[in-house]
């Protein structure tokens, strides 16, 4: 069964520093920096742990000390509770 879709406007009521995606596409998104590439590396490999524990991978693009970060849930075409899990998980990664 796929996922219930929430949406992004329901889901940024329980975040904190991310944002909708403009242009209609119902995801949510953050861009976060960091002290050096190295820090920005070791965030985005302990993200990719627990996402591939949540079998659900975030977009994103890294340059050196900047990850930029989208999150929405291709089985239901939009934010569901996942990417909510999966926004805090990031947040207390990043604050880590």
């Amino acid at each position: 069964m796929a996922p219930q879709k929430i949406g992004a406007d329901a889901a940024l009521k329980e975040l904190d520093g991310w944002n909708k995606v403009a242009g209609g596409r119902d995801a949510i998104a953050r861009t976060l920096k960091f002290d050096d590439f190295n820090a920005a590396f070791g965030f985005m490999t302990r993200v990719a742990l627990k996402a591939d524990k949540m079998d659900h991978h975030p977009e994103w693009f890294n340059v050196y000390n900047t990850v930029e970060i989208v999150l929405t849930t291709h089985d239901c075409d939009g934010v569901s509770a996942q990417d909510i899990e999966m926004a805090k998980f990031i947040d207390s990664a990043a604050s880590a």
